[in-house]
């Protein structure tokens, strides 16, 4: 009986279709033959210099990559390329959020792009885990330069240590340098400590401010105003024009409080409007200037050698620092050591000189 109400039931579960695989195997065969290319370090640097922008970028990946043998074969790639590098001017840009540093980027260098020059755009965001800002969104926005041929957008490395971010930032420089580029602007995201290491990487240092941002921001303003060698406030249109014109008063008479520069230069405040591209030309041509200027002093090769040299010490202690605390001796005490220094067992001091000297020892 109950073997034919089975048979008479209309409720019947039908055999499903196979389920297909989950890797695709033809798609992973393709990709593994599409592996990327491994190139000797001269191919790397006749590429390079050839303009090959393939081989460019997979050259700062190898830079930005933490693996001991990309960093090995990423120096040698440096050291190759040293002599064609250094015909160009760098220029840092740096500004608050909402000053509007894309749409400008975007509108300066489509004016000095179309003036036969090649640029290449780069950036020192140690902080964009955090806060999600990167150059990424801004190349997505900067449509016209990134089509533009004679124009290389290169996005921020993934977050890390200041040092660290900036060190390969410089490295870079180096290898689009080499690749023909005659003007490099480094972009900063936001304001913090980042500004000084662009300061310290570049000819140019260029500060974008908007008219009427409110005092709040007058604590950060100082300290950076005091390196930047030129002020340009954008968004001098419409409505917003007066406030551009009052805010550009207000700005020289408060450099005029600054030290005469090293340079010899006297920093310009200008008004622009990035959108409208008015004030680009002006910004340009000033640029242009210092550069005259400091070449014809001295100062600008001179300032040239000193970052060459700063960045060596800093990349000693930056070296050594990384080295101390991957070493297997010091980890094993760190926490103990911590542990002493917080219940006031040991002095701050006894302890890092403890573990200097255990770790000298090694």
């Amino acid at each position: 009986m109950e073997e034919s109400k089975k048979k008479d039931s209309a409720l019947r579960v039908n055999k499903g279709i196979d389920q297909p695989p989950s890797v695709d195997e033809n798609a992973a065969q393709k990709f593994k033959s599409r592996k990327r290319k491994q190139f000797s370090i001269t191919e790397y640097v006749n590429g390079i210099q050839s303009g090959d922008r393939t081989i460019l970028s997979q050259a700062i990946t190898l830079i930005e990559s933490a693996l001991p043998e990309h960093q090995k074969t990423a120096q040698e790639i440096i050291e190759a390329c040293l002599p064609y590098a250094g015909n160009s001017i760098r220029v840092g840009i740096t500004g608050v959020p909402g000053v509007g540093k894309s749409t400008f980027i975007e509108a300066l260098g489509e004016t000095i792009t179309g003036k036969g020059h090649k640029l290449a755009v780069l950036a020192i965001d140690p902080s964009s885990e955090r806060s999600k800002g990167s150059i990424l969104g801004d190349k997505t926005r900067m449509e016209l330069l990134s089509a533009n041929e004679n124009a290389y957008i290169r996005p921020s490395p993934a977050a890390g240590s200041l040092g660290g971010v900036a060190r390969k930032t410089r490295e870079s420089i180096i290898l689009c340098e080499a690749a023909g580029f005659d003007t490099i602007f480094i972009e900063t995201v936001g304001v913090g400590q980042s500004e000084t290491a662009v300061h310290s990487m570049v000819d140019f240092f260029l500060l974008l401010m908007l008219a009427g941002a409110g005092d709040e921001l007058q604590g950060i303003k100082r300290g950076i105003m005091e390196m930047a060698d030129a002020i340009a406030i954008n968004k001098a249109d419409g409505d917003n024009f007066k406030k551009a014109r009052h805010a550009k008063a207000e700005y020289k008479n408060a450099l005029h409080l600054f030290p005469p520069s090293l340079s010899g230069w006297e920093p310009q405040v200008l008004t622009i409007s990035a959108l409208k591209h008015e004030g680009i030309e002006t910004l340009w041509n000033t640029i242009l200037d210092y550069k005259k200027i400091t070449a014809i002093n001295g100062y600008f090769h001179a300032n040239r050698q000193e970052q060459a040299k700063y960045w060596m010490y800093q990349t000693i202690n930056e070296n050594l620092q990384d080295d101390f605390y991957r070493n297997e001796s010091i980890l094993a005490q760190l926490k103990e050591i911590e542990k002493k220094v917080i219940d006031r067992k040991i002095s701050s001091f006894q302890a890092a000189q403890y573990l200097l000297e255990k770790y000298l020892k090694k």
